[in-house]
């Protein structure tokens, strides 16, 4: 008994230095994937702003569908070789191919590798993302064995992983192939039920820990997609390019307050081998189904998340631009309605989005359809021509 109260003070003594238990984790490493098919001037301003919490790469380079065959991205290699953070190419082998010719996929993709070098671009590795189903798992094996051998050595070799693979007893001999892999864990199950469920996600990444002795990541979401109806049952999914196509959209949107609350229980609980989280994807300052930058540095810091509108008002000899602005740093959705004390007013409208309703001494914007203003942002709503706009007796209702 006196040993066990000598050794519990002792404890307690030192938790204060190094503490009695499991050591403190390193923190998760950050990294994006950089998807767009085609760069645009956008890019700068994106890379500049990220660079200081996510710290590296993984770049869409090359894709093969069936019938379309070989589509390369175009990327801007001077943007990236300024950016100087490590750089992983990420090959797209889409699930539908009926069968992977071997020595054509290699030569693809050696070619990237060997054009990427040329513009000046160092490889710190490769990412194929190939969604297999289990039964194809022993060839996706094989395949990824004949790659690893035509990479240079100073090249990683990852892949993009299913948590459906974890019914199969082929997953650790695949696993075993690759110097790391990407648990997705968005987008891979029925559309109808949603973009990304937090808790099937550590499930998934729990289980995957028992599986693999090597480092692995998790794909998290920062984006929305569209639903669209089809006459076959199964949805039409909209995500960057819009499809020309009638009927209703439904919005599905990753919620940043459960990515965020995700985040803070695998930084205080990693399962092990797990060495961070890759966001898809770098959002560009015209990306309407992709989270801020500012809302998405703030869930990779584990910041405290809040969006906070404000009016915004602006006039020039009486006439008044009426817009919100979010202080904040999470996108929120437009505010349901704005109250605007005024006096003498001669005229008013509402901008696309919302409508007006006014009586002498009040004007009120209400909401027609759902929209989000990013964090940082502003949205213009109205205006109005009148003696006074009194501010502070003026409401945004979100």
């Amino acid at each position: 008994m006196y040993l066990f109260v000598r050794l519990s003070a002792l404890c307690i003594a030192l938790a204060f230095l190094n503490g009695c238990g499991r050591q403190d984790a390193p923190p998760l490493d950050q990294q994006l994937y950089v998807w767009q098919r085609q760069w645009t001037p956008a890019h700068e301003a994106a890379l500049k702003d990220s660079r200081a919490d996510f710290s590296t790469l993984r770049v869409l380079a090359l894709q093969a569908f069936p019938q379309a065959g070989w589509s390369r991205a175009r990327i801007d290699p001077a943007l990236l070789k300024a950016d100087g953070r490590p750089l992983i190419a990420v090959i797209r082998l889409d699930g539908q191919l009926k069968a992977l010719n071997q020595d054509d996929v290699i030569t693809q993709i050696t070619q990237v590798i060997s054009d990427w070098q040329a513009q000046g671009l160092t490889l710190a590795g490769v990412e194929i993302d190939h969604d297999a189903g289990n039964a194809r798992l022993p060839a996706y094996r094989e395949f990824l064995v004949h790659l690893r051998a035509a990479l240079p050595a100073s090249v990683a070799l990852s892949i993009t992983a299913l948590p459906a693979w974890l019914d199969s007893s082929e997953l650790p001999a695949l696993l075993s192939t690759v110097d790391s892999s990407v648990l997705q864990v968005h987008a891979v199950s029925d559309p109808h039920r949603g973009l990304f469920d937090p808790d099937m996600a550590r499930q998934w990444a729990k289980s995957w820990s028992r599986v693999t002795p090597k480092p692995f990541y998790l794909a998290l979401p920062a984006y929305g997609v569209a639903l669209l109806p089809s006459t076959s049952g199964a949805p039409i999914v909209e995500s960057e390019v819009r499809i020309e196509r009638g009927g209703e959209r439904r919005e599905l949107l990753a919620d940043p307050q459960q990515l965020s609350q995700l985040g803070a229980q695998l930084r205080a609980d990693a399962p092990p081998h797990l060495a961070g989280l890759i966001w898809f994807r770098l959002p560009l300052a015209n990306d309407r189904r992709a989270w801020s930058l500012t809302t998405l540095r703030a869930v990779a810091r584990g910041d405290a998340l809040d969006s906070r509108l404000v009016l915004n008002l602006s006039a020039q000899q009486g006439l008044y631009d009426i817009g919100i602005r979010n202080e904040g740093n999470l996108d929120s959705a437009w505010p349901e309605r704005l109250t605007l004390a005024v006096q003498g007013c001669e005229g008013a409208d509402a901008l696309a989005g919302y409508a007006l309703q006014q009586t002498p001494d009040l004007l009120t914007f209400t909401r027609l359809r759902d929209g989000r203003i990013a964090a940082g942002e502003q949205r213009a709503i109205g205006w109005a021509r009148c003696a006074k706009i009194d501010q502070g007796e003026s409401h945004v209702h979100p």
